[in-house]
C-alpha cells in the first residue's frame, strides 16, 4: 500500500511543502543564481510539481522543460525528505531516475535543505 492513498493528498503534502520554500526570498536567490528550475515526477499515485524561483506549479500547469528533472514513486520522495532514504542511494538503486546536467543536480541538493526540516511535519497524520 501506498505511503499516500491518493493524488490529491500527495498534491496537498509537496505543493505545501514546495510553496513555504518559494516563500522564502533566500531560496528564490539561490534558485535564480544557479539557474535552477525542478520538475519533479511522482508516481502511484501521480503527482507532477515545477519549482522555479518565485513559482510552483502543479500538474498539468507544470511545465515539461525544466533545468532537472527528478522521477520517483511517493513513497520514495517520503523518505526521502524524512532523511530515512539518502539521495545517492535511491539513484544507485535505481528509486530516482535524475534527468539534467550533473553539475545543476549538485547546485540543487543544498538549495532543498528546508524541505527536509520543513517535511516531517507536514506530511505528520496526512500520510501513512
Amino acid at each position: 500500500m501506498s505511503t499516500y492513498q491518493d493524488s490529491e493528498t500527495a498534491y496537498a503534502v509537496f505543493g505545501e511543502l514546495f510553496n513555504i520554500l518559494v516563500a522564502d526570498q533566500n531560496f528564490n536567490d539561490k534558485l535564480a543564481a544557479a539557474g535552477l528550475t525542478v520538475r519533479l515526477v511522482h508516481t502511484k499515485p501521480d503527482c507532477v510539481i515545477f519549482v522555479g524561483p518565485g513559482s510552483v506549479r502543479l500538474g498539468a500547469d507544470a511545465p515539461e522543460d525544466a533545468a532537472v528533472t527528478i522521477k520517483m514513486s511517493c513513497d520514495t520522495a517520503h523518505k526521502l525528505w524524512l532523511g530515512t532514504l539518502l539521495m545517492p542511494a535511491a539513484v544507485a538503486l535505481g528509486k530516482v531516475r535524475i534527468k539534467g546536467k550533473v553539475a545543476k543536480v549538485l547546485e540543487l541538493v543544498p538549495i532543498l535543505q528546508p524541505a527536509f526540516d520543513r517535511y516531517p511535519a507536514l506530511a505528520d497524520g496526512v500520510v501513512k
